[in-house]
């Protein structure tokens, strides 16, 4: 059975990064990537453990063993990725309800990987749905970007509701959507 839980525990942050390196858009295939989807920050143990500091993660588990998860990011870990600077940088130019993204109070998924033999089974659902009931008590939205390349990813996060708020290509000629998936109804 699987269950779905927030975690800072070590054993699963070591999971978490053992599950993100066999699923880096570098250590796949092209045809594996355009497939399957794929994430593109590598994490080191260092900047996870900044992040779970923050806030706890959430991972899908069968029997102990970690087969999902989606990272919990904030505004105030900006600083901690270089990767990710140009997507907190576009966040303080959408206007969103009459004010700038950046304004708000809110959640990025800092990446959501589900293990190859566990797709397709709805576990990257039920990880958004407790991502949702863990923190939209304290944030108006959760928020991200998404590789236009990766439409597997996109389309899982459109099916549980991000909508796409804007697009943009970055200074290494990379497209990106970003997605909103909003938590409070009048923000």
């Amino acid at each position: 059975m699987i269950t779905f839980e927030t975690t800072d525990k070590k054993e699963d942050l070591h999971a978490i990064l053992n599950l993100q390196k066999d699923n880096l858009k570098k250590n796949l295939s092209k045809e594996e990537a355009e497939m399957d989807g794929f994430v593109t920050v590598d994490h080191d143990w260092e900047t996870l453990i900044g992040l779970t500091n923050i806030e706890p993660h959430i991972v899908a588990k069968e029997n102990g063993k970690v087969v999902g998860y989606v990272l919990a990011m904030t505004k105030k870990s900006r600083f901690d990725i270089p990767l990710i600077y140009p997507m907190f940088d576009e966040f303080k130019k959408i206007p969103y309800r009459g004010k700038s993204i950046a304004d708000f109070n809110y959640m990025v998924v800092g990446q959501a990987c589900v293990h190859k033999d566990y797709r397709g089974q709805g576990l990257i659902e039920g990880l958004f749905h407790q991502y949702k009931t863990a923190f939209s008590d304290r944030y108006d939205f959760s928020i991200t970007e998404i590789e236009s390349s990766n439409k597997r990813s996109l389309r899982a996060h459109q099916k549980v509701g991000y909508e796409i708020i804007h697009s943009y290509t970055d200074s290494s000629d990379n497209h990106w959507n970003v997605v909103i998936w909003e938590w409070q109804e009048n923000i």
